[in-house]
């Protein structure tokens, strides 16, 4: 959004926080050799409330930096690292300036890292301080209520709210926001590249997986589904996983990824990570992908950016993935958590080709970035 503005020209700076190391100690330096791209050297000191109360840089320089800008408008994507009295910050020191604040997880919801998945395995519908106890043993529902009531106060800054999904948006207004407040907008995508999709003839029907590998991704879903596989889909299928950050999961799920692959019956090609200008390319390849997720997800990025080659989708039946995708119409639904529901998903698209015809015909192209500054644009006037 930042660079669609500037070619624009509008007149619009970036702030990205970063762990680096400043030069000279000093709180903030420019990147690309631009000084409206600015990073923000901080970080956070409560992981609990999310705050950044301790560190210097927030009160001092942060605040000379906005009275030197003096921005009217003010978009805020994330507080994690930066601490969310940055919320407050901003509308203290310019309180005439509109502060919008784009909402991309449930971490003001859910101390489990916005999962709202209970340490039990279950699907959290609706946090309490008992139940947040429940999960966090070492908090009391005090401590959690507490929290819930300082988040809603930092909240109180923010003029307007922005939501990629619907589902998203209706936690928050469960919780307590304004539902007026919210605007769903999603995500903007790049315009899609040309990208020539090789349709050999025999060729199996290819699987694919994008993102972190981590359990919450539902990766284990995914591989106790191809062991579900009759011998027949097992022979017609591939799958090819693209993800990252396995090297930092336990050894006890690095140690069942790598040996269901290996034992796998299935041609399963695990490829580690992957760089955004390679979507286009690894999509291409790809009949359908696959999102397993166990917990709710939001707007996930791989939905539309599938959509936007078009790629139909095999989802769990929950949350931001079970909105983007319309079962039967641009894709398929399965019963979230449990393999053999997949692996009934991946038997029907086999065995039935003209699903997949049918659901790409049915994709309608996701919100283009020049669009979604558009539709920012109308609610900075607001």
């Amino acid at each position: 959004m930042f660079q669609e503005y500037r070619r624009r020209d509008i007149d619009a700076f970036f702030l990205a926080r970063t762990g680096q190391t400043p030069h000279g100690g000093a709180s903030f330096s420019t990147r690309n050799n631009s000084h409206r791209e600015i990073m923000f050297h901080t970080t956070m000191d409560d992981g609990f409330l999310y705050s950044n109360i301790k560190t210097r840089q927030l009160w001092q320089e942060f605040r000379e930096m906005l009275l030197a800008i003096k921005p009217t408008i003010v978009h805020v994507h994330h507080y994690v690292l930066m601490g969310v009295e940055i919320l407050e910050e901003i509308k203290n020191t310019l309180p005439d300036c509109k502060l919008v604040f784009t909402i991309h997880e449930f971490l003001a919801i859910c101390h489990r890292n916005g999962l709202m998945l209970k340490t039990d395995g279950k699907l959290c519908y609706k946090s309490s301080p008992r139940d947040c106890h429940s999960c966090f043993p070492d908090k009391q529902p005090g401590d959690f209520f507490l929290r819930e009531k300082y988040f809603k106060s930092i909240f109180e800054n923010v003029d307007d709210f922005v939501s990629p999904s619907h589902f998203l948006k209706q936690r928050y207004v469960d919780w307590g926001l304004n539902e007026e407040k919210i605007k769903v907008v999603e995500n903007g995508q790049p315009v899609p590249v040309e990208i020539t999709k090789i349709e050999a003839n025999n060729k199996k029907v290819s699987f694919a997986f994008f993102g972190q590998v981590n359990p919450f991704k539902g990766i284990r879903v995914l591989l106790d589904a191809i062991k579900y596989l009759d011998k027949k889909t097992q022979n017609l299928i591939s799958l090819d996983i693209h993800g990252a950050n396995i090297e930092n999961q336990s050894a006890k799920f690095k140690k069942y990824v790598s040996e269901a692959i290996k034992n796998s019956k299935v041609a399963i090609n695990f490829h580690g990570s992957y760089e955004p200008h390679e979507m286009p390319t690894l999509l291409a390849e790809a009949d359908w992908a696959i999102v397993p997720s166990i917990w709710w997800e939001n707007s996930p990025m791989v939905i539309q950016e599938a959509f936007n080659y078009d790629v139909p989708l095999i989802v769990s039946d929950i949350g931001g993935m079970a909105e983007k995708v319309k079962h039967g119409v641009t894709g398929i639904h399965f019963r979230a958590g449990k393999p053999l529901a997949l692996a009934n998903a991946i038997e029907q698209v086999v065995s039935n080709p003209e699903l997949r015809t049918n659901c790409i015909k049915n994709i309608e192209k996701p919100l283009s970035i020049s669009k979604c500054a558009d539709v920012h644009l109308e609610l900075y006037k607001g």
